[in-house]
């Protein structure tokens, strides 16, 4: 008996179908989100695999239920263990998001290479040859991670109830398809049945599931939003593909904290760890030119020294340029307003262009003081010098107010050898101890100006 189909649209940002084309979703409000698909009446329903899947259970009280302690799976990635919590959890399901080439499906392979354990790496994207070859320029061919060229969920659950590996690594999430659904792989539909099976199985077997995923243009991971909600930890890999420098960064840990970062560095044969990067992000040059101020940063438990460069001219057209690179644009105009209220520097007629060395992008308040410094030494044409650096935000009055973690950032830059660092004057009373660094405390913007340029 031929099977009847009939024909829904489904919101490719929520996963909310309609009857008709709408131009606007009703549920999440998005525009030209509605996709048409047509679905069998009498196909098989998707539930019924995970029947299949599911163990019956019983209700229980909260205090009858025991608790295990579990033991993380190392990757053998600091940086990567460090972004996790300490390694991979027994049952986690971790999703991996980026831009096109930007080394996802590189870390993903490097981690299941390097790790001891075994390894089933699935891959809807590349064959098992192309695979290959960027193990063989990886160089960890000795490895016991298996490789499966495959794509249908049905077929990949069969082969890993077979292999029983201690870690399952799916690239992408977009190219997986559920044979109980007619729609084509990467479709809202099939992107959350298959996610939802793939996670069924982890966490009935406790085998940790490593997914890749793709992003849409606005920067977001494709497919349902609901996918963020199911999978217990979102890491986002992101950089310019013009630099080197990548940074893996965590939107949602279930099992760790969502503040830190690994900083890689790409290279031939990989990824490379970057375990000091205040060493590459602030310029070991030796001479001193206006316009550079280094910023004592703190991203997680981490501090870093970061280099901006700012740059102060004459507009040449009517409307003043703006330009950032890795840092806040709006923030921008909220401090050049501060410069213009508070100190009385005249910038409405001048082009700023503003930049973080290396391509990264850091958001930490302390930042503030360092880019009014940059923007200033520009504008005067005065350098600072290389022996001084910055930690403190700026408050719309002009006040310099206090930023956390001060110790780390005042004893990072006397690691690296700095002689001055500008701070908060409210954080003065925080610091314990003796430093070999001056710490020169400001309490506004005006103080900083006579502090630097008389």
């Amino acid at each position: 008996m031929a099977k009847k189909a009939k024909t829904v649209y489904v919101c490719q940002q929520c996963g909310h179908d309609s009857p008709k084309w709408l131009g606007k979703c009703p549920a999440c409000g998005e525009w030209n989100t509605l996709v048409e698909h047509k679905i069998a009446t009498n196909q098989k329903a998707p539930s019924t695999f995970h029947q299949e899947l599911h163990n019956q259970q019983t209700p229980q009280p909260v205090g009858a239920i025991q608790t295990s302690a579990y033991q993380r799976i190392p990757t053998r990635i600091e940086e990567f263990d460090r972004v996790l919590g300490g390694g991979l959890v027994p049952g986690s399901v971790v999703l991996i998001g980026g831009e096109p080439g930007i080394g996802k499906s590189t870390l993903a392979l490097q981690m299941a290479l390097g790790i001891k354990n075994r390894v089933l790496y699935i891959s809807g994207e590349e064959s098992a040859e192309q695979i290959k070859f960027r193990a063989d320029r990886i160089g960890l061919q000795d490895s016991p991670c298996h490789i499966l060229g495959e794509t249908s969920v049905e077929k990949i659950l069969a082969q890993t109830k077979s292999f029983k590996p201690d870690l399952l690594v799916v690239d992408s999430v977009q190219t997986i398809f559920s044979e109980a659904l007619e729609s084509a792989a990467g479709t809202v539909s099939q992107i959350r049945e298959s996610t939802a099976l793939l996670l069924q199985y982890a966490k009935q077997t406790a085998i940790p599931l490593l997914l890749i995923g793709h992003i849409n243009k606005e920067g977001s991971i494709a497919g349902p939003k609901i996918l963020e909600h199911m999978v217990d930890v979102v890491l986002q890999f992101e950089g310019d593909r013009q630099f080197f420098y990548r940074i893996l960064r965590s939107a949602k840990n279930r099992f760790g904290p969502t503040s830190e970062i690994g900083i890689f560095e790409m290279v031939n044969s990989g990824l490379k760890e970057i375990p000091n990067p205040s060493e590459i992000l602030a310029s070991q040059s030796g001479e001193t030119l206006s316009g550079m101020a280094v910023a004592s940063a703190l991203n997680g438990t981490r501090p870093m020294l970061i280099e901006l460069e700012a740059l102060v001219s004459t507009a040449v057209y009517g409307t003043p340029q703006r330009t950032t690179s890795g840092f806040d644009i709006r923030k921008l105009g909220m401090l050049l307003a501060v410069l213009e209220k508070r100190a009385g520097f005249h910038l409405a007629h001048k082009d700023v262009f503003l930049n973080i060395a290396g391509g990264i992008k850091i958001d930490d308040p302390a930042l503030d003081l360092a880019v009014l410094a940059a923007i200033l030494s520009s504008n005067m044409d005065h350098a600072i010098g290389k022996s001084a650096c910055f930690a403190a935000e700026v408050g719309l009055t002009g006040e310099v107010r206090p930023v956390p973690r001060i110790q780390q950032r005042i004893g990072e830059a006397q690691k690296l050898g700095f002689k001055k660092i500008y701070i908060s004057s409210y954080n003065k009373k925080n610091i314990e101890g003796q430093y070999d660094i001056q710490v020169v405390p400001v309490a506004n913007v005006a103080d900083l100006v006579k502090s630097l340029f008389r």
